[in-house]
């Protein structure tokens, strides 16, 4: 497996265009209507892109980006962007860290230290991982293939490849969004190679995702139960994302403050926020992510995950082994995740080893509350470690 070292450097053209873009948006007009109660506010946008404009500094946060150690390596002809950090401790177990959409690697950036190198944020050095952050097929710098039909079946093979090649015969994995159905298919289909998985959200292969009664759920679980929304209002990308996606693409591709918006809605909806998305994630935070979309041009190749992985169906594969996720499996939902199920199904359908209800945090786990999600990580591997 060829592996090249790696780091993000935009070139000026491409900052001077955005820039210009940024400053001559055609602003939509809006209605006289509650903000944020049709979308996305245009007062905290206008704030947003004059910050863009006159505060944000990309070069640092370039530089900021480039003290994580990357590299790209070609698996199976598709260029994969990964992050790769070396534990420091006695037996550093290798641990994979999957994103989601509109996440970018750089959403597991707080983590990687703590995982990397425990004894430096006041842990254990026998709680160390060798940490790898790949870029999900078409996300940011890795590649997509030319039809775009790389879902989370295909990444999750991937995955095994690419960490064969690094030399590491059995991994953890964890991930959120996308990211959880790539995880939850490792320990599917690929279980003898994986320690462990761990899941922020309750992917369940073999679940046929009917409705589910309150009562299933403990008093315990309760809270998030009745914490979820129902009314289809947080899943409205799924279906353009999976039957439109190039359509969007041609308005996405065109407008970094159309595409902000469409991403900061999801990060202000989806996050333990409530309503004030700066409460999660400060505006450099926000503008990072969405500008690694702009200077990557890759919003389409991201999106086109959604089709490939038939996120709007069933999950119809063949679930041969039972328990369907028969590594290992740890669940950590946080109260704001987008979906929940009791303890009593994912019981069913995983080799469950570890539940935890986090005290706090929405749907972005890993930069909402890092210090959380690192302490479930190392509880549930430590007697997975061998």
């Amino acid at each position: 497996m060829k592996v090249t070292p790696f780091k993000v450097s935009i070139a000026q053209e491409k900052l001077d265009d955005l820039a210009a873009r940024l400053r001559n948006t055609r602003w939509a007009p809006e209605f006289a209507v509650p903000e944020w109660s049709r979308g996305v506010s245009g007062r905290y946008l206008r704030e947003l892109t004059d910050y863009w404009l006159n505060g944000y500094d990309w070069r640092a946060q370039e530089a900021r980006i480039n003290a994580l150690p990357q590299f790209i390596a070609e698996v199976d002809g598709i260029p994969i962007h990964y992050v790769h950090v070396k534990g420091k401790g006695p037996f550093p177990a290798p641990l994979v860290l999957n994103h989601g959409w509109p996440w970018t690697f750089m959403d597991f950036a707080k983590v990687v230290g703590p995982l990397s190198d425990p004894a430096a944020f006041g842990g254990d050095p026998a709680d160390a991982f060798d940490v790898i952050v790949p870029s999900l097929p078409g996300f940011i710098f890795s590649g997509q293939s030319p039809q775009g039909d790389i879902g989370y079946t295909e990444t999750a093979r991937l995955w095994t490849k690419l960490m064969h090649g690094l030399g590491y015969e059995r991994f953890g994995a964890h991930g959120g969004d996308a990211g959880a159905f790539v995880t939850a298919r490792l320990g599917h289909a690929h279980a003898e190679t994986m320690i462990g998985v761990h899941l922020a959200l309750p992917v369940l292969p073999g679940w046929d995702r009917g409705p589910i009664a309150v009562e299933a759920f403990s008093p315990e679980e309760r809270a998030m139960y009745e914490a979820q929304d129902f009314s289809g209002g947080l899943t409205t990308h799924l279906w353009v994302h999976t039957l439109e996606p190039q359509t969007l693409a041609w308005a996405m591709h065109d407008s970094p403050v159309g595409q902000a918006a469409w991403m900061l809605h999801r990060r202000r909806a989806w996050s333990d926020c409530g309503g004030d998305v700066e409460r999660r994630f400060s505006k450099d935070e926000l503008i990072t992510s969405f500008a690694l979309y702009w200077l990557s041009e890759s919003f389409v190749t991201a999106i086109a995950a959604y089709g490939a992985s038939r996120y709007i169906d069933p999950m119809k594969l063949a679930h041969e082994r039972k328990p369907e996720i028969e590594a290992p499996t740890g669940f950590a939902v946080s109260p704001r995740e987008l979906a929940h199920v009791p303890r009593s199904l994912a019981a069913r359908h995983s080799n469950l080893r570890s539940w935890t209800i986090m005290p706090r945090g929405g749907h972005f786990a890993a930069a909402e509350e890092p210090e959380l999600l690192v302490a479930d990580l190392r509880q549930f591997f430590r007697p997975l470690r061998g």
